[in-house]
Protein backbone atom coordinates (compact mmCIF):
# COMPACT_ATOMS: atom_id res chain seq x y z
CA UNK A 1 0.00 0.00 0.00
CA UNK A 2 1.45 2.97 -0.89
CA UNK A 3 1.74 5.99 1.79
CA UNK A 4 -0.38 8.15 -0.33
CA UNK A 5 -3.39 5.38 -0.03
CA UNK A 6 -2.74 5.13 3.87
CA UNK A 7 -3.45 9.16 4.22
CA UNK A 8 -6.24 8.62 2.20
CA UNK A 9 -7.75 6.22 4.37
CA UNK A 10 -6.69 7.17 7.92
CA UNK A 11 -6.44 10.61 7.21
CA UNK A 12 -3.39 13.15 7.04
CA UNK A 13 -1.72 13.64 9.78
CA UNK A 14 -2.66 10.49 12.28
CA UNK A 15 1.41 9.80 12.67
CA UNK A 16 0.36 6.58 14.52
CA UNK A 17 -0.32 4.64 11.34
CA UNK A 18 2.90 4.13 9.03
CA UNK A 19 4.51 1.76 6.59
CA UNK A 20 7.93 2.64 7.75
CA UNK A 21 9.56 -0.63 9.17
CA UNK A 22 8.64 -2.60 12.04
CA UNK A 23 12.23 -2.85 13.75
CA UNK A 24 11.54 0.50 14.30
CA UNK A 25 8.75 1.08 15.48
CA UNK A 26 8.69 -2.15 18.52
CA UNK A 27 10.71 -1.84 21.60
CA UNK A 28 14.10 -3.60 22.13
CA UNK A 29 14.38 -7.38 22.26
CA UNK A 30 14.71 -8.09 25.76
CA UNK A 31 11.25 -6.94 25.85
CA UNK A 32 9.63 -8.81 23.63
CA UNK A 33 10.82 -12.18 25.47
CA UNK A 34 8.23 -11.56 27.67
CA UNK A 35 5.74 -15.13 27.12
CA UNK A 36 2.20 -14.11 28.84
CA UNK A 37 1.44 -18.10 28.45
CA UNK A 38 0.08 -19.35 31.42
CA UNK A 39 2.50 -20.11 33.61
CA UNK A 40 3.48 -16.26 33.57
CA UNK A 41 -0.33 -15.38 34.83
CA UNK A 42 0.09 -18.15 37.40
CA UNK A 43 3.44 -16.18 38.92
CA UNK A 44 1.20 -12.76 38.36
CA UNK A 45 -1.47 -14.35 40.26
CA UNK A 46 1.18 -15.57 43.21
CA UNK A 47 2.63 -12.07 43.68
CA UNK A 48 -1.03 -9.97 43.37
CA UNK A 49 -2.29 -12.53 46.22
CA UNK A 50 0.66 -11.78 48.24
CA UNK A 51 0.09 -8.12 47.46
CA UNK A 52 -3.48 -8.19 48.75
CA UNK A 53 -2.49 -10.37 51.98
CA UNK A 54 0.05 -7.95 52.53
CA UNK A 55 -2.77 -5.14 52.70
CA UNK A 56 -5.09 -7.45 55.33
CA UNK A 57 -5.32 -5.27 58.44
CA UNK A 58 -4.72 -2.34 57.07
CA UNK A 59 -6.45 1.10 58.39
CA UNK A 60 -7.87 1.20 54.82
CA UNK A 61 -4.70 3.30 52.83
CA UNK A 62 -4.38 7.57 52.98
CA UNK A 63 -7.60 9.27 51.50
CA UNK A 64 -8.90 12.53 51.76
CA UNK A 65 -11.21 13.38 54.03
CA UNK A 66 -14.34 16.04 54.13
CA UNK A 67 -16.37 17.63 56.16
CA UNK A 68 -19.85 17.77 56.80
CA UNK A 69 -20.14 21.22 54.85
CA UNK A 70 -18.28 20.46 52.09
CA UNK A 71 -20.22 16.97 51.33
CA UNK A 72 -23.07 19.53 51.40
CA UNK A 73 -21.71 21.94 48.86
CA UNK A 74 -20.85 18.67 46.79
CA UNK A 75 -23.94 17.26 47.04
CA UNK A 76 -26.16 20.66 45.49
CA UNK A 77 -23.65 20.67 42.80
CA UNK A 78 -24.27 17.39 42.38
CA UNK A 79 -28.20 18.29 42.38
CA UNK A 80 -27.74 21.65 40.20
CA UNK A 81 -25.86 19.77 37.34
CA UNK A 82 -28.60 16.40 37.43
CA UNK A 83 -31.63 18.84 37.12
CA UNK A 84 -30.13 20.75 34.19
CA UNK A 85 -29.33 17.13 32.68
CA UNK A 86 -32.38 16.16 33.20
CA UNK A 87 -33.98 18.64 31.67
CA UNK A 88 -31.88 18.62 28.66
CA UNK A 89 -32.30 14.35 28.61
CA UNK A 90 -36.08 14.94 28.19
CA UNK A 91 -34.89 17.33 24.96
CA UNK A 92 -32.36 14.62 23.85
CA UNK A 93 -36.11 12.46 23.85
CA UNK A 94 -37.54 14.25 20.88
CA UNK A 95 -34.78 13.72 18.59
CA UNK A 96 -33.51 15.74 15.73
CA UNK A 97 -31.91 19.11 16.16
CA UNK A 98 -33.16 19.44 19.59
CA UNK A 99 -31.37 15.85 20.52
CA UNK A 100 -27.82 17.31 18.91
CA UNK A 101 -28.34 20.29 20.73
CA UNK A 102 -29.35 19.23 24.18
CA UNK A 103 -26.25 16.69 24.05
CA UNK A 104 -23.90 19.85 23.57
CA UNK A 105 -25.50 21.62 26.72
CA UNK A 106 -25.44 18.75 29.04
CA UNK A 107 -21.54 18.50 27.93
CA UNK A 108 -21.60 21.92 28.77
CA UNK A 109 -23.01 21.11 32.30
CA UNK A 110 -20.59 18.30 32.51
CA UNK A 111 -17.40 20.83 33.63
CA UNK A 112 -18.50 22.59 36.78
CA UNK A 113 -20.26 19.40 37.86
CA UNK A 114 -17.15 17.35 37.38
CA UNK A 115 -14.97 20.59 39.20
CA UNK A 116 -17.51 21.48 42.07
CA UNK A 117 -18.93 17.97 42.74
CA UNK A 118 -15.85 14.90 41.59
CA UNK A 119 -13.25 17.96 42.66
CA UNK A 120 -11.61 17.26 39.03
CA UNK A 121 -9.02 19.76 37.98
CA UNK A 122 -9.09 20.94 33.97
CA UNK A 123 -6.81 18.51 32.29
CA UNK A 124 -9.38 15.56 34.00
CA UNK A 125 -12.40 17.27 33.02
CA UNK A 126 -11.05 17.74 29.67
CA UNK A 127 -9.81 14.10 29.11
CA UNK A 128 -13.47 12.74 30.29
CA UNK A 129 -15.44 15.43 28.01
CA UNK A 130 -13.08 15.54 24.94
CA UNK A 131 -11.94 11.67 24.97
CA UNK A 132 -13.90 9.30 27.00
CA UNK A 133 -17.70 10.65 25.83
CA UNK A 134 -17.04 11.31 22.07
CA UNK A 135 -14.55 7.87 22.07
CA UNK A 136 -17.93 5.86 24.03
CA UNK A 137 -20.46 7.62 21.62
CA UNK A 138 -18.20 6.38 18.51
CA UNK A 139 -17.79 2.65 19.87
CA UNK A 140 -21.94 2.97 20.56
CA UNK A 141 -22.73 4.05 17.46
CA UNK A 142 -20.41 1.36 15.72
CA UNK A 143 -21.66 -1.29 17.43
CA UNK A 144 -25.59 -0.99 16.54
CA UNK A 145 -24.79 -0.26 13.45
CA UNK A 146 -22.66 -3.64 13.53
CA UNK A 147 -26.06 -5.76 15.50
CA UNK A 148 -29.07 -3.33 15.59
CA UNK A 149 -30.23 -6.09 18.04
CA UNK A 150 -27.73 -6.08 20.48
CA UNK A 151 -29.59 -4.99 23.66
CA UNK A 152 -28.66 -2.22 25.41
CA UNK A 153 -27.19 -3.60 28.19
CA UNK A 154 -24.97 -5.34 26.56
CA UNK A 155 -23.87 -2.07 24.23
CA UNK A 156 -23.13 -0.06 27.71
CA UNK A 157 -21.03 -3.01 29.30
CA UNK A 158 -19.10 -3.46 26.08
CA UNK A 159 -18.65 -0.07 25.83
CA UNK A 160 -17.26 -0.12 29.42
CA UNK A 161 -14.33 -2.52 28.22
CA UNK A 162 -13.69 0.09 25.70
CA UNK A 163 -13.44 2.61 28.00
CA UNK A 164 -11.11 1.14 29.91
CA UNK A 165 -8.63 0.25 27.37
CA UNK A 166 -8.77 4.30 26.38
CA UNK A 167 -7.93 4.64 29.49
CA UNK A 168 -4.60 2.89 29.54
CA UNK A 169 -3.70 4.66 26.34
CA UNK A 170 -2.32 7.86 28.32
CA UNK A 171 -1.09 5.43 30.73
CA UNK A 172 1.74 3.70 28.17
CA UNK A 173 2.16 7.14 26.66
CA UNK A 174 -0.47 6.55 23.49
CA UNK A 175 -3.40 9.33 22.57
CA UNK A 176 -6.51 8.58 23.24
CA UNK A 177 -8.57 7.09 20.26
CA UNK A 178 -10.88 4.09 18.79
CA UNK A 179 -9.39 1.29 17.37
CA UNK A 180 -10.11 -2.02 15.38
CA UNK A 181 -8.93 -3.90 17.79
CA UNK A 182 -10.33 -1.90 21.01
CA UNK A 183 -14.12 -2.45 19.25
CA UNK A 184 -13.41 -6.27 18.94
CA UNK A 185 -12.42 -6.94 22.20
CA UNK A 186 -14.82 -4.88 23.78
CA UNK A 187 -18.00 -6.54 22.37
CA UNK A 188 -16.31 -10.29 22.90
CA UNK A 189 -17.87 -9.73 26.41
CA UNK A 190 -21.63 -9.38 25.69
CA UNK A 191 -20.80 -12.48 22.59
CA UNK A 192 -18.77 -14.83 24.86
CA UNK A 193 -18.91 -14.00 28.74
CA UNK A 194 -23.02 -13.19 28.65
CA UNK A 195 -23.38 -16.49 26.45
CA UNK A 196 -21.54 -18.50 28.91
CA UNK A 197 -23.30 -17.16 31.66
CA UNK A 198 -26.89 -17.81 30.36
CA UNK A 199 -28.91 -20.25 31.86
CA UNK A 200 -31.10 -20.79 28.87
CA UNK A 201 -28.40 -22.34 27.49
CA UNK A 202 -27.23 -25.92 27.62
CA UNK A 203 -23.44 -26.86 29.30
CA UNK A 204 -22.78 -28.73 26.54
CA UNK A 205 -23.25 -26.61 24.25
CA UNK A 206 -21.29 -23.76 26.16
CA UNK A 207 -18.52 -26.11 26.67
CA UNK A 208 -18.96 -26.43 22.93
CA UNK A 209 -18.76 -22.97 22.23
CA UNK A 210 -16.49 -22.39 24.56
CA UNK A 211 -13.52 -25.10 22.96
CA UNK A 212 -14.59 -23.68 19.09
CA UNK A 213 -13.52 -20.41 20.27
CA UNK A 214 -10.58 -21.01 22.11
CA UNK A 215 -9.20 -23.09 18.54
CA UNK A 216 -10.28 -19.39 16.88
CA UNK A 217 -7.92 -17.68 18.92
CA UNK A 218 -5.27 -20.24 17.99
CA UNK A 219 -5.52 -19.02 14.61
CA UNK A 220 -7.34 -22.79 13.24
CA UNK A 221 -9.62 -21.95 10.39
CA UNK A 222 -12.58 -22.48 12.66
CA UNK A 223 -16.10 -21.61 10.35
CA UNK A 224 -19.16 -20.12 12.22
CA UNK A 225 -22.14 -22.81 12.92
CA UNK A 226 -24.60 -20.02 13.42
CA UNK A 227 -25.01 -15.97 13.55
CA UNK A 228 -23.55 -15.98 17.62
CA UNK A 229 -20.67 -17.81 16.64
CA UNK A 230 -20.73 -15.18 13.37
CA UNK A 231 -19.93 -12.15 15.46
CA UNK A 232 -17.46 -13.75 18.03
CA UNK A 233 -15.29 -14.73 15.32
CA UNK A 234 -15.94 -10.68 13.20
CA UNK A 235 -14.47 -9.64 16.59
CA UNK A 236 -11.22 -11.83 16.93
CA UNK A 237 -11.17 -10.50 13.26
CA UNK A 238 -10.74 -7.29 14.05
CA UNK A 239 -7.93 -7.64 16.03
CA UNK A 240 -6.32 -9.69 14.00
CA UNK A 241 -6.60 -7.18 11.32
CA UNK A 242 -5.01 -4.53 13.67
CA UNK A 243 -2.50 -6.83 15.15
CA UNK A 244 -1.04 -9.50 12.35
CA UNK A 245 -0.31 -13.05 14.62
CA UNK A 246 3.10 -13.13 13.42
CA UNK A 247 4.02 -9.69 14.92
CA UNK A 248 2.09 -9.38 17.79
CA UNK A 249 2.07 -12.73 19.15
CA UNK A 250 1.53 -11.48 22.82
CA UNK A 251 -1.90 -10.07 21.57
CA UNK A 252 -3.44 -13.36 21.17
CA UNK A 253 -1.38 -15.13 24.30
CA UNK A 254 -3.26 -12.17 26.57
CA UNK A 255 -6.40 -13.13 24.50
CA UNK A 256 -5.72 -17.15 25.37
CA UNK A 257 -5.02 -16.51 29.01
CA UNK A 258 -7.99 -14.82 29.92
CA UNK A 259 -9.88 -17.42 27.95
CA UNK A 260 -8.08 -20.09 30.03
CA UNK A 261 -9.30 -17.95 33.66
CA UNK A 262 -12.85 -17.47 32.47
CA UNK A 263 -12.81 -21.58 31.76
CA UNK A 264 -11.87 -22.20 35.22
CA UNK A 265 -14.03 -19.68 36.89
CA UNK A 266 -16.49 -21.44 35.10
CA UNK A 267 -15.74 -25.25 36.24
CA UNK A 268 -15.13 -23.87 39.47
CA UNK A 269 -18.00 -22.41 39.96
CA UNK A 270 -20.00 -25.62 39.73
CA UNK A 271 -18.28 -26.21 43.20
CA UNK A 272 -18.28 -23.02 44.84
CA UNK A 273 -19.32 -24.51 48.15
CA UNK A 274 -15.96 -26.70 48.64
CA UNK A 275 -13.63 -23.41 47.36
CA UNK A 276 -11.63 -22.28 50.10
CA UNK A 277 -10.62 -19.05 50.45
CA UNK A 278 -7.20 -19.11 48.68
CA UNK A 279 -8.79 -21.03 45.82
CA UNK A 280 -11.66 -17.55 45.43
CA UNK A 281 -8.88 -15.42 45.63
CA UNK A 282 -6.61 -17.11 42.83
CA UNK A 283 -9.58 -17.38 40.82
CA UNK A 284 -10.61 -13.61 41.26
CA UNK A 285 -6.44 -12.67 40.54
CA UNK A 286 -6.51 -14.42 37.26
CA UNK A 287 -10.22 -13.97 35.81
CA UNK A 288 -9.21 -9.68 37.02
CA UNK A 289 -5.67 -9.53 35.86
CA UNK A 290 -5.85 -11.73 32.35
CA UNK A 291 -8.48 -9.65 31.40
CA UNK A 292 -6.73 -6.04 31.95
CA UNK A 293 -3.77 -7.54 30.48
CA UNK A 294 -5.35 -8.04 27.34
CA UNK A 295 -6.83 -4.66 27.61
CA UNK A 296 -3.30 -3.01 27.87
CA UNK A 297 -1.33 -5.53 24.88
CA UNK A 298 -4.81 -4.57 22.53
CA UNK A 299 -4.33 -1.13 22.96
CA UNK A 300 -0.70 -0.82 21.62
CA UNK A 301 0.32 -4.46 21.31
CA UNK A 302 3.26 -4.71 23.31
CA UNK A 303 3.71 -3.83 26.75
CA UNK A 304 7.01 -3.10 29.40
CA UNK A 305 7.20 -5.60 32.34
CA UNK A 306 6.35 -2.50 34.57
CA UNK A 307 3.21 -1.89 31.87
CA UNK A 308 2.53 -5.85 32.27
CA UNK A 309 2.61 -5.89 35.91
CA UNK A 310 0.40 -2.69 36.71
CA UNK A 311 -2.23 -3.97 34.12
CA UNK A 312 -2.22 -7.29 35.85
CA UNK A 313 -2.92 -5.15 39.50
CA UNK A 314 -5.47 -3.15 37.83
CA UNK A 315 -7.78 -5.77 36.66
CA UNK A 316 -7.38 -7.86 40.14
CA UNK A 317 -8.49 -4.66 41.84
CA UNK A 318 -11.58 -4.18 39.36
CA UNK A 319 -12.47 -7.68 39.91
CA UNK A 320 -12.56 -7.39 43.58
CA UNK A 321 -14.17 -4.15 43.54
CA UNK A 322 -16.73 -5.60 40.99
CA UNK A 323 -16.93 -8.48 43.44
CA UNK A 324 -17.78 -5.89 46.73
CA UNK A 325 -20.71 -4.33 44.27
CA UNK A 326 -22.05 -7.44 43.12
CA UNK A 327 -22.39 -9.16 47.39
CA UNK A 328 -26.16 -9.33 46.80
CA UNK A 329 -26.31 -10.40 43.41
CA UNK A 330 -23.93 -12.64 43.66
CA UNK A 331 -25.47 -14.07 47.02
CA UNK A 332 -28.79 -15.23 45.19
CA UNK A 333 -26.78 -16.86 42.61
CA UNK A 334 -24.85 -18.71 44.67
CA UNK A 335 -21.53 -16.72 43.15
CA UNK A 336 -18.48 -17.52 45.27
CA UNK A 337 -15.97 -14.15 46.09
CA UNK A 338 -14.69 -13.40 49.11
CA UNK A 339 -17.62 -10.65 50.22
CA UNK A 340 -20.19 -12.99 49.33
CA UNK A 341 -17.90 -16.06 51.23
CA UNK A 342 -18.00 -13.84 54.29
CA UNK A 343 -21.59 -12.64 54.31
CA UNK A 344 -22.86 -15.94 54.07
CA UNK A 345 -20.59 -16.41 57.64
CA UNK A 346 -21.88 -13.41 59.11
CA UNK A 347 -18.69 -11.53 59.44
CA UNK A 348 -19.37 -8.23 58.22
CA UNK A 349 -17.20 -6.80 55.40
CA UNK A 350 -15.20 -3.91 57.41
CA UNK A 351 -11.88 -5.96 57.27
CA UNK A 352 -12.06 -6.54 53.69
CA UNK A 353 -13.27 -3.16 52.54
CA UNK A 354 -10.54 -1.62 54.35
CA UNK A 355 -7.84 -3.99 52.68
CA UNK A 356 -9.20 -3.45 49.41
CA UNK A 357 -9.22 0.41 49.80
CA UNK A 358 -5.52 -0.08 51.02
CA UNK A 359 -4.90 -2.34 48.05
CA UNK A 360 -6.00 0.14 45.53
CA UNK A 361 -3.50 2.64 47.39
CA UNK A 362 -1.21 -0.13 46.44
CA UNK A 363 -2.19 -0.68 42.82
CA UNK A 364 -2.30 2.98 42.35
CA UNK A 365 1.34 3.68 43.25
CA UNK A 366 2.82 1.73 40.89
CA UNK A 367 1.26 4.33 38.50
CA UNK A 368 4.65 5.96 39.72
CA UNK A 369 6.76 2.95 37.51
CA UNK A 370 4.92 3.88 33.92
CA UNK A 371 7.01 7.14 33.30
CA UNK A 372 4.75 7.76 29.61
CA UNK A 373 1.65 7.86 31.72
CA UNK A 374 -0.26 11.38 31.50
CA UNK A 375 -0.15 12.83 35.06
CA UNK A 376 -3.97 13.35 34.70
CA UNK A 377 -5.18 10.01 33.83
CA UNK A 378 -3.21 8.86 36.58
CA UNK A 379 -5.29 11.26 39.60
CA UNK A 380 -8.47 10.19 37.79
CA UNK A 381 -7.96 6.71 38.30
CA UNK A 382 -6.54 7.12 42.04
CA UNK A 383 -10.08 9.00 42.56
CA UNK A 384 -12.25 6.70 40.83
CA UNK A 385 -11.05 3.53 42.14
CA UNK A 386 -11.45 4.98 45.85
CA UNK A 387 -15.19 6.37 44.55
CA UNK A 388 -16.71 3.13 43.48
CA UNK A 389 -15.49 1.16 46.57
CA UNK A 390 -17.14 4.03 48.65
CA UNK A 391 -19.99 4.26 46.25
CA UNK A 392 -20.24 -0.06 46.63
CA UNK A 393 -19.71 0.20 50.55
CA UNK A 394 -23.18 2.82 50.38
CA UNK A 395 -25.25 0.20 48.26
CA UNK A 396 -25.07 -2.54 50.71
CA UNK A 397 -24.73 -0.87 54.31
CA UNK A 398 -26.24 -4.28 55.81
CA UNK A 399 -22.88 -5.44 55.54
CA UNK A 400 -21.08 -3.75 57.31
CA UNK A 401 -21.14 -2.30 61.14
CA UNK A 402 -22.64 1.23 62.52
CA UNK A 403 -18.51 2.32 63.13
CA UNK A 404 -17.15 1.58 59.80
CA UNK A 405 -19.74 3.20 57.90
CA UNK A 406 -19.12 6.07 60.13
CA UNK A 407 -15.09 5.96 59.54
CA UNK A 408 -15.39 5.66 55.41
CA UNK A 409 -18.18 7.85 54.73
CA UNK A 410 -15.95 11.09 55.74
CA UNK A 411 -14.08 9.76 53.02
CA UNK A 412 -16.89 10.31 50.41
CA UNK A 413 -17.16 13.54 48.77
CA UNK A 414 -21.23 12.80 48.83
CA UNK A 415 -22.85 11.02 52.51
CA UNK A 416 -24.00 7.53 52.02
CA UNK A 417 -27.77 8.22 52.32
CA UNK A 418 -27.51 10.91 49.23
CA UNK A 419 -25.82 8.56 46.99
CA UNK A 420 -28.63 5.84 47.68
CA UNK A 421 -31.04 8.31 47.16
CA UNK A 422 -29.15 10.00 43.73
CA UNK A 423 -28.96 5.87 42.90
CA UNK A 424 -32.26 5.04 42.45
CA UNK A 425 -33.01 8.23 40.59
CA UNK A 426 -30.17 7.29 38.20
CA UNK A 427 -30.41 3.65 37.67
CA UNK A 428 -32.94 1.53 36.01
CA UNK A 429 -34.63 1.31 32.59
CA UNK A 430 -35.99 4.58 32.97
CA UNK A 431 -32.70 6.26 34.76
CA UNK A 432 -30.73 9.11 33.39
CA UNK A 433 -28.25 7.40 32.49
CA UNK A 434 -29.55 5.02 30.14
CA UNK A 435 -31.55 8.02 28.91
CA UNK A 436 -28.37 9.85 28.65
CA UNK A 437 -26.47 7.02 27.10
CA UNK A 438 -29.52 6.47 24.41
CA UNK A 439 -29.29 10.27 23.43
CA UNK A 440 -25.38 9.83 23.17
CA UNK A 441 -25.92 6.50 21.39
CA UNK A 442 -28.48 8.33 18.89
CA UNK A 443 -27.00 11.68 18.33
CA UNK A 444 -25.46 13.05 15.60
CA UNK A 445 -23.44 10.32 13.15
CA UNK A 446 -20.05 10.47 14.47
CA UNK A 447 -17.04 9.60 11.74
CA UNK A 448 -16.57 5.80 11.71
CA UNK A 449 -14.23 5.83 8.22
CA UNK A 450 -11.33 5.25 9.99
CA UNK A 451 -12.93 2.08 11.00
CA UNK A 452 -13.89 -1.25 9.25
CA UNK A 453 -17.24 -0.79 8.16
CA UNK A 454 -19.98 -2.30 10.42
CA UNK A 455 -22.50 -3.57 8.31
CA UNK A 456 -19.77 -5.44 6.35
CA UNK A 457 -17.78 -7.03 8.58
CA UNK A 458 -19.57 -10.96 9.16
CA UNK A 459 -18.80 -13.52 7.22
CA UNK A 460 -20.86 -15.08 4.48
CA UNK A 461 -21.68 -17.68 6.89
CA UNK A 462 -19.96 -20.25 4.45
CA UNK A 463 -16.41 -19.75 3.93
CA UNK A 464 -16.06 -18.31 7.59
CA UNK A 465 -14.74 -15.20 6.24
CA UNK A 466 -16.97 -12.38 4.63
CA UNK A 467 -16.01 -11.56 1.66
CA UNK A 468 -16.12 -7.33 2.17
CA UNK A 469 -14.30 -7.88 5.33
CA UNK A 470 -11.67 -9.89 3.77
CA UNK A 471 -11.39 -7.21 1.17
CA UNK A 472 -11.09 -4.61 3.45
CA UNK A 473 -8.17 -6.56 5.31
CA UNK A 474 -6.28 -7.01 2.38
CA UNK A 475 -6.52 -3.63 1.20
CA UNK A 476 -5.95 -1.96 4.74
CA UNK A 477 -3.92 -4.12 6.83
CA UNK A 478 -0.52 -5.47 4.61
CA UNK A 479 2.54 -7.32 5.78
CA UNK A 480 3.74 -4.33 6.90
CA UNK A 481 0.89 -2.34 8.08
CA UNK A 482 0.54 -2.08 12.15
CA UNK A 483 0.23 1.05 14.75
CA UNK A 484 2.94 2.22 16.13
CA UNK A 485 2.95 5.09 19.41
CA UNK A 486 3.67 8.17 19.81
CA UNK A 487 7.32 7.68 21.25
CA UNK A 488 8.07 5.23 19.28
Amino acid sequence: MKSSQAQHLFGAGRARWSLEPLCARLRIPERMERCYNWSWVESRVLEAAADWSACAGSAGGAGPRFTPHEQQKKEDAYDEALQKVEQEAKRARRGGEQRAEAQRRVVGVFPRFATVALGLEDDAVRMLTDGFIPLGTKFSQWARRFDPALPMADVVQACRNAWTVCGIQPLVGDRMEMTPAIIGYSLLYPYSDNYLDDDRIASKRKLEFSARFRDRLCGLPVSPRDRHEDAVWAMVRLIEWQYPRVQFPRVYECLLAIHQAQEDSLAQSKRNGSLSEASILRLSCAKGGTSVLADACLCHGTLTDDEARFAFNWGVLLQLGDDLQDVEQDLKHGSATLFTQAAKSRTSLDDLVRQLLAFSTAVANQLDALPHGEPAMKRLLRMSWRSLILMAVARSERYFTRGFLAEVEIQSPFRFGFLRARNRRLSGRSGLYRVLFESFLESAEVNLLDLPEPEKWLSDGETGFGRDAAVFAEAHAGPNFSRTRDRA
